[in-house]
């Protein structure tokens, strides 16, 4: 099998499902842990906007000049804060409306310990199984992208904001009582709640919809984590594989290292298993 790299598609289950994209092609990666696999990376990586062919790849899997013409390369995609939609300055505004302008939940979620982030509505479980939550539990329904990014902010003066993925890769995080950590943060957080809500000019009620959802456990395929967490890099080393032994996140666990499937999206690789 040979084409180009998608980020990992998962389906909630116990364990996860999982299945990488490559080319018009999916390998079904969850069924083949326990067997030998090798990948290798042929040199040509295509971009996933224009699939115009590039030496180096960009904000995951772009050309320069599509990392710099598209909206969804902004520093506001990874700084939701920083989102300028309303300024009239998205560099793709009918874009922008669609996906800043659309619900985000504001969460909290235990991978390598207890961290807050955001998502759109419709990305619900996906973003928690890319980041390797084994816990999460949505806390706030709010309108706009600039708004969750806003929330996350205050919580996290409290709480990390960031996976520690080699933690997060060593094994199952200590489970949390996830729903006596999220009164306890938002206790904590109400004034800085409340004076965000007054600068906005709205009751506080009608711009953060406090969710009440349970807690959604989720359990990975992993026969074995690492002791020692080494990762693989398609740029240093073309050729990766060995014995497959688990899937967590974005990453393949093999017994010689992990890889980030995501990070070298629009790779094109040759793909066996034994």
């Amino acid at each position: 099998m040979i084409g180009t790299l998608k980020k990992m598609e998962s389906e909630l289950g116990n364990p996860v499902e999982y299945q990488l994209p490559i080319g018009d092609e999916r390998a079904p990666i969850s069924s083949l842990i326990g067997e030998e696999i090798w990948m290798r990376h042929t040199g040509n990586i295509f971009c996933t906007h224009c699939n115009r062919k590039t030496k180096k790849s960009f904000s995951q899997g772009h050309c320069y000049p599509c990392f710099k013409k598209l909206a969804s390369c902004d520093m506001c995609i990874v700084k939701p804060e920083q989102c300028h939609f309303s300024q009239g300055t998205c560099r793709e505004p009918e874009w922008g409306d669609k996906f800043c302008n659309d619900y985000h939940i504001v969460y909290l979620a235990n991978s390598s310990g207890l961290k807050v982030g955001i998502t759109r509505n419709t990305q619900i479980p996906t973003r928690w199984i890319d980041q390797g939550a084994s816990q999460a539990l949505p806390v706030f329904r709010v309108a706009t992208r600039h708004l969750s990014g806003l929330v996350e902010v205050i919580l996290a003066k409290r709480v990390a904001d960031k996976t520690n993925w080699r933690a997060m890769l060593k094994g199952e995080p200590e489970p949390l009582d996830m729903i006596a950590r999220r009164d306890e943060l938002l206790a904590e957080s109400q004034d800085d709640l409340a004076a965000l809500a007054e600068q906005l000019g709205a009751p506080q009620d009608q711009i953060m919809e406090r969710l009440d959802g349970p807690v959604v456990d989720i359990k990975f395929p992993v026969q074995e984590y690492p002791v020692k967490v080494s990762s693989f890099n398609f740029d240093k080393t073309p050729e990766v594989g060995g014995k497959l032994v688990g899937i967590k996140g974005q990453y393949l666990i093999f017994d010689t290292g992990v890889i980030n499937m995501r990070k070298f999206t629009a790779y094109e690789i040759e793909f066996k298993s034994a």
